[in-house]
């Protein structure tokens, strides 16, 4: 996929989804940013991007699809909160289910080359045996959240041995650096700075050894776009399972809470405290992913823990003083 593409992008102007969108715009791709703005910000986006403010279940994304008719549809919006999912299924499903159909739909209407499909590597495999986990492992989702996530790869897959769509599902583990909010697991890198910068004591729960695998959102992107440009199996040939096309994006290395609290406060030179309470009840202990499946496509992560939290402070710390 050298030539120029027409892309669109659900959740675009969010932390992940802008990243995905810079990188689509520095190959010289021409973008169309779906998003609701319920966590995304206009200010995420570049110039060049073209944004529509909706729902991705709604009938305004058919006509933007009919419109443009993308060569890839990369989708990254979903209502993301484990918490929700378990006190409002139906919420939860709305969004990732439904609208995950209502975008399959338009891209089988309209002939979209290929889907890209973000899961989740933390809540697909529940708390796994094997660690780093491979692809292949169970799938024991333990939420509504992880539920839609993995059946959303069930529907592709259907899509793919039925109509023929490419597509590709990345499995992240915890994504991390600017432009992130400070909620979800990840977020705790977010929720740190914050709390560094303002003097605070950091607050962990449990004992700060569960462990989670921290990839740096660059890389994250880097990722995508080798998931758009790589080639694949024939889709009408698939006899694989969900598996075949799926892919780990992780670095395959645990970090501890408590490890990285060490880290930022020397990123920081601050060093005000821990503040321990209570675990959270139904928290993983470990989560690390093996992403063996996509280096031998060709991706590495570039980045290092240090210099990925060095990166995420300094722009944190930009950001409040610009606020400020």
């Amino acid at each position: 996929m050298s030539e120029s593409l027409r892309v669109v992008v659900t959740g675009g102007a969010g932390f992940i989804g802008s990243h995905v969108v810079d990188a689509y715009l520095a190959r010289g791709h021409e973008v169309w940013v779906v998003d609701d703005l319920s966590s995304g910000r206009r200010a995420n986006l570049a110039s060049e991007a073209h944004l529509l403010v909706a729902d991705i279940a709604s009938s305004e994304v058919r006509e933007l699809f009919r419109e443009v008719k993308p060569h890839v549809v990369n989708h990254h919006a979903a209502q993301i909160d484990v918490r929700i999912s378990v006190e409002d299924p139906a919420r939860d499903a709305q969004t990732n289910a439904i609208g995950l159909l209502n975008l399959t739909e338009a891209a089988l209407e309209v002939g979209t080359r290929r889907f890209i499909y973000v899961s989740s590597g933390g809540v697909v495999y529940g708390e796994p045996e094997v660690r780093p986990t491979p692809e292949t492992m169970p799938k024991l989702p333990l939420s509504p959240y992880g539920v839609t996530k993995l059946g959303g790869e069930f529907y592709l897959n259907y899509y793919r041995r039925v109509h023929g769509m490419e597509y590709v599902a990345l499995r992240y583990s915890n994504v991390f650096g600017p432009r992130q909010d400070p909620h979800g697991e990840a977020g705790v890198v977010a929720i740190f700075c914050n709390r560094l910068l303002a003097g605070e004591a950091l607050t962990i729960f449990g004992d700060g050894e569960q462990t989670r695998d921290y990839v740096f959102v660059r890389d994250v992107a880097a990722a995508n776009m080798l998931a758009s440009e790589m080639g694949l199996p024939a889709a009408e040939q698939g006899v694989g399972g969900i598996d075949q096309v799926a892919f780990n994006v992780g670095t395959g290395l645990a970090t501890s809470v408590n490890r990285l609290a060490d880290a930022l406060e020397e990123v920081a030179g601050i060093h005000p405290g821990r503040d321990y309470r209570a675990g959270r009840p139904g928290e993983l202990r470990h989560s690390t992913l093996e992403a063996g499946k996509l280096r031998e496509r060709g991706w590495a992560p570039q980045f290092t823990l240090s210099q990925a939290l060095q990166e995420t402070f300094q722009h944190i710390e930009q950001n409040r003083a610009q606020t400020t």
